[in-house]
This record gives structure tokens, C-alpha cells and sequence, in this order.
């Protein structure tokens, strides 16, 4: 299962403690890429933010890996499940 999240920070918390949870954003990203559960991970450039797009087993591992993100609670999410498209050959469509 693969999703799409947008995340951005809400500036009206900004605080000492959402500043330190920032600073963890890229460890903890990188601990996720490491074990294949994000595929990539981008700034939003203009943004607080970024997007991430995760590869995971369950509806229940992605909620689990989202909740531990260090900006959890200061960040505004927009999450998009994903779907492969289909090769032509296999949907039946033509060029």
C-alpha cells in the first residue's frame, strides 16, 4: 500500500518543542527509508513542509508510522492513497 502524505507545519504552534521536532524530521525519515517504509521524501519549496510518499503493509503500520513522525502534532496532514496504473497491454486501452 502506498501513500502520498502532505505535510505542513502549523505556524500558530510555533514553539521551542515544535523547532526540536523539526530538527528530528530528517533522522527519522531516514530510519524509515532505511527499512523500505518510505519510498521518498521531498520539501514542499515556498512551504513548512514536505511530502513523503510511504510503502507500507496496513492502513494500521502507515497510522502507527505518521503518529511517531517528531512533528506530529504540529503539522497539518493531506494523505492520498496511491494505486499503480496499469500498463495499456493489461487495461486493454490503446495509445
Amino acid at each position: 500500500m502506498k501513500f502520498l502524505v502532505l505535510w505542513r507545519m502549523e505556524l500558530s504552534l510555533l514553539s521551542r518543542e515544535m523547532a526540536q521536532a523539526v530538527g528530528r524530521m530528517a533522522d527519522y525519515g531516514e530510519e524509515l527509508e532505511s527499512a523500505g517504509s518510505v519510498l521518498a521524501r521531498y520539501h514542499i519549496v515556498g512551504a513548512h513542509g514536505g511530502a513523503w510518499i510511504y510503502d507500507v503493509d496496513s492502513h494500521e503500520q502507515f497510522e502507527r508510522l505518521l503518529a511517531r513522525a517528531p512533528v506530529f502534532n504540529f503539522a497539518r496532514y493531506e494523505v492520498h492513497p496511491l494505486a499503480e496504473m496499469a500498463p495499456q497491454a493489461q487495461t486493454g486501452g490503446t495509445a
